[in-house]
């Protein structure tokens, strides 16, 4: 015998009430009696009743939900984020329905159509470079789209985040006036943040008068490639001093190898990451890394989304959160 699912009117029936009023309560709860309120919540859950979305989905309701797309689930930066989000959806009855892409622009094109199925109300992103049928479903959708962590560009609607050029670059003049001029950057995947970070870098090489040369690869960050780049620099570039990373992976696999290695840091290399994640801080020496507001941009960026979604209303089409500096113990 098939199963099937406790039904509104099997609530209902149970409670000798009409099925327009359990509905009523589950749309409101204060739009019932408060005794009829507390009979319906024990019932619900006598019942393990599940609400079915399809109906309002179909009639295009408001669904109450609100897609995140982020490109892992797993990496820390973005579950920092992720957890700012969750902090003002949940207190507010929305639901976050949580997709991850994998850095492919393909699978973030599948991932939003995905969502757009449910009926979202609005999407977080964290990419600001989509194909061109991800931009014709953003624009169709009539809805409002958030792009996080980068702000020097407006994007599709509204950027929330920090300026990547600018961190790095002060980053990388900190390295500098520290007397480390023979700088290694260290990337990996080649995303946009990556791009923008290398792109801060050189600057800051060039302005001092330095040589810019960056470790390019597609691979994903790991703390061995880390410990393998830094490999690769010395037999590069044996007079280099100094090496900054798109992420602190990458910076913790390098500090790994270098004391594997006996080179001493920060005195024979510095070594410098960036997001400052509590397990380089928690290193010896502490690494030096860019401090970047992730939990703050996923709070500001569900609250102005949110506040999108209800009323229109936004702060602007950028919100610059910044970031800091933090010079630890490796440079």
């Amino acid at each position: 015998m098939k199963y099937r699912r406790p039904t509104l009117q099997d609530i209902a029936t149970h409670l000798g009430i009409t099925k327009m009023t359990v509905s009523r309560y589950l749309r409101n709860p204060d739009s019932v009696a408060s005794q009829t309120q507390k009979r319906i919540a024990e019932a619900i859950e006598l019942f393990g009743y599940i609400p079915n979305r399809a109906p309002e989905i179909l009639s295009n309701a408001k669904s109450k939900a609100i897609g995140v797309l982020v490109p892992s689930l797993t990496n820390q930066v973005f579950a920092d984020v992720i957890k700012g989000i969750e902090s003002v959806t949940d207190q507010a009855g929305y639901q976050t329905m949580l997709a991850h892409y994998g850095y492919s622009v393909k699978k973030e094109e599948q991932r939003i159509e995905s969502l757009l199925s449910y009926n979202v109300d609005g999407l977080i992103l964290s990419e600001t470079q989509h194909s061109d049928r991800t931009l014709k479903m953003l624009e169709v959708a009539k809805i409002p789209v958030i792009e996080i962590m980068e702000s020097s560009q407006v994007g599709r609607q509204q950027a929330i985040g920090f300026n990547n050029v600018v961190a790095a670059e002060t980053m990388v003049d900190m390295l500098i006036q520290r007397g480390h001029h023979h700088i290694i950057y260290f990337s990996a995947r080649m995303d946009k943040r990556t791009q923008l970070k290398m792109q801060g870098y050189e600057q800051s090489m060039r302005k001092h008068g330095f040589k810019p040369n960056s470790l390019i690869t597609e691979e994903a960050s790991s703390f061995t490639l880390g410990a393998k780049q830094l490999q690769q620099a010395l037999d590069l570039y044996p007079e280099t001093n100094g090496i900054f990373c798109t992420n602190d992976d990458l910076a913790i696999g390098a500090l790994f190898e270098c004391q594997r290695l006996g080179i001493k840091v920060p005195e024979q290399m510095a070594i410098a990451g960036f997001h400052g994640l509590d397990v380089g801080q928690s290193l010896t020496p502490q690494l030096a890394s860019v401090i970047t507001p992730r939990l703050e941009i996923g709070k500001v960026a569900a609250q102005e989304l949110l506040s999108r979604i209800q009323d229109g209303q936004t702060q602007g089409p950028i919100i610059d959160l910044g970031y800091k500096i933090h010079l630890g113990e490796s440079c």
